[in-house]
């Protein structure tokens, strides 16, 4: 099969990376794809958001077969467009794609269909929201209606933070997607991700995840579109999964095709669980950045024929074959994101990564000019990894690092790691490693057969270590070898 993956992100990235392994693709072409995934495929100069551009796309390279990652070409009805001209299409229709596109839209077919959400109210106009603000009081949720790359959403924990939101997308901080606004009451307990596959009729449960968005230590600071991940999610557990597909996923499905607008494609389904009961946070109409990297981690070359099986309405003969096993993924990102960054940084380090079938970097935001690999977004490297346990896994993302230059930092994940053989962690993630001096490349030092930042650099100031970055000190008598010779050359005034 000639195949066609639309989007750029660490999501398609990583969709690629499985689609490939099957030997039912032939040719893999991505539209417009990064740096990391011209490695694996044709990257294209398209507009993915123009439904014509891409069905003559489709037509002139004889594509069998093309996956819609990201949600605007969803919203601007490509998928229809490719469906119309009888081409096999991953991804639901612009109507379906509401469920993602409009957060009222949501709500009303949650009404209609009895799935248990928050309480909210909608509005078009700031007065009237700042009214029903004051009257419930904080804490609080305002998000923005419309799509807003995942950074539509406040989480208000005062009533003053609330009405600052209402402020910014009233005046078009979010630009149309903030014209109109929901606000929710404020849900408590743990959130997980749901994936679920649809193909119009039957549905079928894919995995589950969760990730973590707010970009500061402790948890806290603005969200982010997702600075990690981990699958499988503790939390949700089975019981708590077959609750969230007979209360929410299924009703849902059947409104939409109540309405005429069956659903065909990933359904990403965001749950808040409490005493053991879900409720539904929102939808989304594809995967998620970055779950959708330790999902396609865990499925391989299966993640084609599934979306197959889905786009060509046979879920109901389809199942997962799931390994015993635990993925992560960590996002290294600009300094400064999710606010303003810098575009351009050259990235170091990046040929000597591991990249197997439990070890990958998937690209998120990057370019290649001159040879040279270049952060070109605020979420730039997905470390992923996996392993047996979730502990292991973690060790895994251990051993991978990308290098930035002196203008970038990393976002890692402060790990409160459980002993061996334990599947619990908890992850925030925040800043535990920052450049304070400009260097060529920072050493990676392997210890033990593990790959981690090397804490001679620590001392010497050129790395800040946060207080629970202590990989190597909790290592007894480390065994040291393929020392990178590149910490010799750092500049003087760094230490």
């Amino acid at each position: 099969m000639n195949i066609l993956i639309l989007g750029s992100g660490g999501r398609e990235h990583s969709l690629a990376w499985a689609v490939a392994q099957n030997p039912k693709c032939d040719r893999l072409m991505v539209a417009p794809g990064n740096a990391g995934i011209a490695k694996i495929a044709d990257c294209v100069d398209l507009n993915i958001v123009d439904g014509a551009a891409v069905l003559a796309f489709v037509r002139s390279r004889a594509i069998d077969f093309v996956i819609i990652g990201p949600e605007a070409p969803l919203a601007a009805g490509v998928a229809d467009v490719l469906r119309a001209a009888d081409v096999l299409c991953f991804g639901p229709s612009q109507a379906a794609a509401q469920l993602e596109a409009s957060k009222f839209f949501t709500k009303s077919i949650c009404d209609a269909a009895g799935a248990p959400t928050a309480g909210y109210g909608h509005f078009t106009d700031q007065p009237s929201a700042a009214d029903y603000v004051r009257n419930m009081g904080a804490p609080i949720v305002v998000k923005a209606d419309g799509l807003a790359a995942g950074k539509g959403v406040i989480v208000a924990m005062s009533e003053r933070e609330a009405l600052e939101a209402l402020d910014d997308m009233f005046s078009g901080e979010f630009g149309s997607a903030g014209a109109e606004v929901v606000i929710e009451e404020f849900m408590e307990g743990e959130e997980a991700s749901y994936f679920i596959l649809c193909d119009g009729r039957d549905v079928l449960a894919i995995g589950t995840a969760q990730d973590h968005k707010r970009v500061g230590e402790g948890d806290t600071g603005p969200n982010t579109g997702g600075m990690g991940a981990y699958s499988p999610a503790p939390v949700l557990t089975d019981e708590i999964a077959e609750q969230a597909m007979r209360e929410i996923i299924k009703p849902t499905m059947a409104e939409m095709a109540r309405r005429g607008t069956p659903y065909q494609g990933v359904l990403y389904a965001g749950l808040m669980i409490k005493d053991g009961k879900a409720r539904l946070v929102e939808y989304n109409a594809r995967f998620g950045d970055p779950e959708c990297q330790v999902l396609m981690m865990r499925l391989g070359a299966q993640a084609l024929d599934v979306l197959l099986a889905c786009a060509e309405g046979r879920l109901g003969q389809a199942q997962v074959n799931w390994a015993d096993d635990h993925a992560l993924t960590v996002v290294m990102a600009a300094k400064g994101y999710p606010g303003a960054y810098d575009k351009g940084s050259i990235i170091h380090g990046l040929k000597r990564l591991p990249e197997d079938s439990r070890h990958m970097c998937f690209h998120a935001g990057t370019v290649e000019k001159d040879g040279r690999i270049l952060a070109n977004g605020g979420r730039v490297l997905n470390i992923t990894a996996r392993g047996d346990t979730l502990y292991r896994a973690i060790g895994g993302c251990d051993k991978i690092s990308g290098i930035f230059d002196g203008g970038m930092h990393h976002l890692l994940a402060d790990k409160r790691i459980a002993p061996a053989g334990s599947n619990s962690v908890d992850i925030i993630p925040r800043n535990i490693v920052q450049r304070v001096a400009p260097i060529g490349e920072m050493p990676v030092t392997a210890i033990t057969g593990r790959v981690v930042f090397d804490d001679v650099a620590c001392e010497h100031n050129v790395l800040v270590g946060h207080m629970d970055h202590g990989i190597a000190r909790s290592m007894r008598a480390p065994k040291v070898h393929d020392v990178d010779t590149a910490f010799a050359q750092i500049d003087s005034q760094a230490v």
